[in-house]
């Protein structure tokens, strides 16, 4: 993210007000740049109009990868690298080969949305996340809105948050 930021904080005690909050800052044309709750309120994603995640999508095919790459490497293994005949059983034979392809399917799906969700959600180990204020962690729930981002001004703004329930309006600057 760019640095020399300017943001409007939004404080909220509740979130009902929270909720309605949003979808009345939201029909005066003002971009919210993030709502940080200390608890998951449901519905928010939808005020905000953001989409369906493709995580699940993600998850299949990194799942789909390992089952692959599980059969491919017990056939080669079994049948042409090294072939044993185990139990009487032809060199290769499916059914002792299901525990390895469940269990690495499940390795490497866990595995890629790791790291999908590290790099989606911008999470490095030498990057320090933005705090637009540290109650957010405990009992308030913020509204973080760019101010660069809005063709409203700051007391415009400020005005829009403190009218819709906000219970303080600070400004932040990264």
């Amino acid at each position: 993210m760019d640095s020399n930021k300017n943001f409007l904080v939004g404080v909220f005690d509740d979130e009902d007000v929270l909720m309605k909050a949003v979808e009345n800052v939201r029909q005066k044309g003002v971009k919210i740049h993030e709502v940080y709750t200390p608890f998951p309120v449901h519905g928010l994603d939808e005020a905000l109009g953001y989409r369906r995640s493709r995580l699940p999508i993600a998850a299949f095919l990194f799942g789909m990868t390992g089952t692959m790459l599980a059969i491919f490497t017990q056939i080669w293994m079994m049948g042409f690298d090294w072939p044993m005949i185990i139990g009487g059983k032809n060199y290769v034979s499916l059914p002792p080969f299901v525990p390895v392809t469940f269990e690495f399917t499940v390795l490497l799906a866990a595995f890629g949305m790791v790291g999908t969700f590290l790099i989606v959600s911008d999470m490095k180990p030498y990057k320090w996340p933005r705090q637009y204020d540290i109650r957010s962690t405990d009992d308030k729930l913020i509204m973080a809105i760019d101010l660069a981002a809005n063709k409203y001004g700051k007391d415009e703004i400020a005005g829009i948050l403190k009218s819709n329930g906000a219970t303080e309006v600070n400004e932040k600057n990264f």
